[in-house]
Formats: structure tokens, C-alpha cells, sequence
């Protein structure tokens, strides 16, 4: 049993084994929190094991969690699935629309596919039936993103072609766009190109929070502004107060979770994704002048050494993350700023 959370430590299920929910979200029903989120438990960097399949768990506290299986499961005799075990599947989002009454899941596929799979079930816990699949909204290869529902609405904002974060108003059902598309962060390239994309609202403006592209080696994130869902946003900087790895605590956020009965208050989900790897002030310079200059060599100095080093850095189809750990911290909006603070251990009860 634990009495707390604490922050990049490795987190155990009830059966003491470590929890295996990545990139992931908590769904909050009937007094019962389900945290759902990438299988890693194979995915060594060595086998060519992504994800295998979305599992969940729940809790009545947050802090101990309660293996409820594959949700949805990793498709085995179909190499051409995109729900097999090579394929890149990440970020599950998972809304229940209130009028169909369907759960509504989202995935997305990196790498060559680069699309949607959108599948429904009866229940949170599945069985789930894919009703959509290589979706690609606006014809746009599809990078990381996130589902947003207010008043019944919802909404989706995904990294379109690494151009911008596309956003629109998504269906009655949940399950394709309509209306108008707004574009925000237009025009950068890696490694400020925003992934890690996490929209929520508070007091009647909308926040979106953001990483740059830098692979599994964090980097600075940004939060932005908005008075409307689709926007325009207006960056802000980093809501990390205080970082001195200037690497968002060595993590990158997938939620933020409006904490049930604590108005103001939010539950950053986040992901350690190389452990063993910590990133500081001099290493987040060093990736971010690097892979810049590729891109632009005019304006951005690297020397051989720090390539080399770039190089031999985690990479994604190498990173051990089975052995990922999670950052999960509070978030609270501040004269109009995201701020989330560095704890060693906490619990909701305190805040």
C-alpha cells in the first residue's frame, strides 16, 4: 500500500508489479478513478515491441492502483494491423459522449503510419471495436494530440505534419471533424515543432500545455492561452516553476486532470521516458542547439563532440521504456499562469 505520490520514482501496482500506463489519462466515474495508458511492460528497445495494447487500472485515491488488464489488446496474428505490437501506438484519450453514450477512444499511430485509429466501446473497460481507421483529419500525418470536452462538446488538437497544432470541433458522435479548423504554432521546426499536446480550462479560458520535439529526452515546455476553445493561443512560457533541468522535470505531460471536488486544482500526468538519461540545463542546451542546426546551421552553433553526444542519446526505437517512471503533479493557475511545482511526495488530500 502507498500513502502518497511521488514524482519519477518507479509506481507499483496492488500486486507489486510496476504500473504499465504511459503517455497516458485518468477517467474519473462513480467515485472510481481509471488511469489507462501504453503498455511498455515488453518494449526493451531490443524487439521491436512498441506498445503492447492499452491497459488500465483504478484507484479510490490516486495512490494505489489496481490492474484491470488490456483494455485494448495488442492484435497478434495480423503483422499488418495497426493494433500490432510493432506498430507505433500512443497517447490513448478516451471521452464518453453523452449522447450516444459510447465510450470514445483515440489513438495515435507515429512513425510511417502516422494516422488515427478511433474505436467505441459499451464500457470504459472495452470491449472496444475499431470504427475508424488510418484517419488521417485534413489529409494531415498525424503527430501527438489531445481530446478536449466541454458542455457535451468536444474537441481535437493534433500536431498536423510537424506544421502546427491543428483544432477543431469534433462530431456529434465523437468521431470526426466539423466545423472550423484554427492553426496555432505555425511555422517552427524541430526541435520547437510542439508535441505533447494538453488542453484544459479554467475560469472560462482554455490552456493548452506543450513540449518541443526532441524524441524521448525531455525538453522545456510551454503553456498558452486562449479565451476561446479553438482559439487563437498566445504562448506564455514554461509552467514548470523554478526548473533548473529546464527539461519540464525531466518528463513529458500527456493530462491535465481536473481533480474532483478541488476546484483550481489540476493532476499533471507525466512521463520519465529515459530514466536512466537525466537531462539538465547544459544537455537541454546542447539538444536543442543540435538538432536546430540542422535545420537551420546560420543561426545555431554545434560542435562535433555535441553531435556525437545527440547521437548517442536514447533514441526512440532503442529506449528501454518499459522501465519509464512517471511525473504526476499538481497544477494550478496562477494570475493567469499554469504552475506546477516540484514535490518529492504529496497527496490530493493536502491540496
Amino acid at each position: 500500500m502507498q500513502n502518497a505520490i511521488y514524482p519519477g520514482r518507479p509506481w507499483l501496482d496492488t500486486d507489486g508489479k510496476r504500473i504499465q500506463a504511459h503517455a497516458g489519462a485518468l477517467f474519473f466515474e462513480d467515485g472510481v478513478y481509471t488511469w489507462y495508458g501504453e503498455n511498455k511492460e515488453h518494449t526493451d528497445g531490443k524487439n521491436g515491441i512498441w506498445t503492447w495494447g492499452i491497459r488500465a487500472y483504478q484507484s479510490e485515491d490516486l495512490c494505489n492502483w489496481t490492474d484491470r488488464g488490456l483494455i485494448i489488446p495488442p492484435v497478434l496474428d495480423d503483422p499488418g494491423s495497426n493494433l500490432a505490437p510493432q506498430k507505433r501506438v500512443d497517447r490513448p484519450h478516451i471521452l464518453k459522449n453523452p449522447r450516444t453514450g459510447k465510450y470514445v477512444c483515440w489513438l495515435k499511430l507515429s512513425g510511417r503510419e502516422a494516422c488515427f485509429v478511433v474505436l467505441t466501446a459499451d464500457r470504459l473497460l472495452g470491449p472496444y471495436t475499431i470504427v475508424k481507421d488510418n484517419y488521417r483529419p485534413l489529409g494531415k500525418k498525424v503527430g501527438d494530440f489531445d481530446l478536449f470536452q466541454e458542455e457535451g462538446r468536444a474537441y481535437l488538437y493534433f500536431d498536423g505534419d510537424h506544421a502546427g497544432v491543428f483544432c477543431s470541433e469534433l462530431t456529434e458522435d465523437y468521431l470526426d471533424l466539423t466545423g472550423p479548423v484554427t492553426v496555432q504554432y505555425e511555422g517552427l521546426h524541430a526541435p520547437f515543432t510542439r508535441e505533447g499536446v494538453t488542453v484544459f480550462a479554467h475560469e472560462g479560458r482554455h490552456y493548452m500545455l506543450t513540449s518541443g520535439m526532441t524524441g524521448y529526452i525531455p525538453n522545456q515546455s510551454d503553456a498558452a492561452v486562449s479565451d476561446a476553445p479553438l482559439g487563437p493561443f498566445r504562448p506564455i512560457g514554461d509552467p514548470h516553476v523554478a526548473d533548473e533541468s529546464r527539461a519540464s522535470f525531466n518528463s513529458q505531460i500527456s493530462q491535465a486532470f481536473p481533480l474532483p471536488g478541488r476546484p483550481g486544482v489540476f493532476l499533471t500526468l507525466a512521463d520519465r521516458w529515459v530514466p536512466d538519461y537525466p537531462v539538465d540545463a547544459h544537455r537541454a542546451d546542447l539538444f536543442t542547439r543540435a538538432i536546430a542546426a540542422h535545420f537551420a546551421p546560420d543561426r545555431y552553433r554545434v560542435e562535433p563532440h555535441e553531435v556525437m553526444e545527440l547521437r548517442s542519446s536514447p533514441m526512440l526505437a532503442t529506449a528501454n521504456t518499459s522501465i519509464a517512471n512517471y511525473v504526476w503533479l499538481p497544477l494550478t493557475v496562477e494570475d493567469g499562469m499554469p504552475c506546477i511545482r516540484w514535490r518529492e511526495e504529496w497527496t490530493p488530500e493536502e491540496l
